[in-house]
């Protein structure tokens, strides 16, 4: 899998491309955890979430926020995090100019980056949020929320507590036009230490396809 270098806004980005055959194959971008608590692209999550759409036919980038890894820069409180998202997005489409469609994948911080670029970006047609962090993060932004999507979380997560989770869901259940799927690991942590880890990539995995071939935003 090629490293790629990209342009950011802070100076260059560092990220792991892997693209497929087909000329229009669908594309995603996934984001990693909280940079300040040891998250990049190299998350057991993340890692698995890029393998998952990539083996569902999607060409993929995950990347280092700013001040990760290679990527230049410093933590910006998710305010510059969140251009960089824009600029992976950015860098991934200018190479797939013929991609059908679009989606975004996020872990813990990084799905609460991905839900504010799913604001951004209309050409997004569906989301992944995995363990979003709806006790430390104001979510309120999704009024009304663009795309249909799913939210995934474990039931023994203590990071970003289930009811916390439930209430952001039930949420975005009241608004029209999209269908938001929420789906419990039952016994899973926030990291979906194993034997978790599996069943949630197949959940995503069995959610995607299905979505792909509905063609619904």
């Amino acid at each position: 899998m090629p490293e790629v270098i990209f342009p950011g806004p802070e100076g260059r980005l560092e990220g792991r491309y892997h693209p497929q055959r087909k000329q229009d194959a669908p594309i995603a971008i996934i984001l990693h955890p909280h940079p300040q608590f040891g998250g990049t692209m190299n998350n057991r999550v993340v890692y698995n979430l890029h393998y998952a759409f990539h083996n569902i036919g999607f060409t993929v980038l995950r990347f280092n926020f700013r001040g990760v890894g290679r990527s230049q820069g410093e933590y910006d409180q998710g305010v510059g995090e969140l251009s960089d998202a824009a600029s992976a997005l950015d860098y991934l489409q200018s190479m797939n100019a013929n991609a059908k469609h679009c989606w975004v994948a996020g872990f813990s911080f990084g799905a609460w980056i991905g839900m504010q670029l799913l604001m951004r970006r209309p050409e997004i047609t569906g989301f992944i949020s995995v363990a979003p962090p709806a006790n430390m993060y104001d979510f309120s932004f999704l009024a009304p929320c663009p795309s249909s999507g799913l939210v995934i979380n474990g039931t023994a997560d203590r990071v970003a507590p289930p009811k916390d989770t439930q209430a952001l869901v039930s949420k975005l259940h009241e608004q029209k036009g999209i269908t938001i799927t929420h789906e419990e690991v039952e016994g899973a942590d926030h990291f979906f230490a194993d034997p978790h880890m599996d069943p949630m990539i197949e959940s995503i995995q069995t959610y995607v396809k299905r979505r792909l071939t509905e063609n619904t935003r």
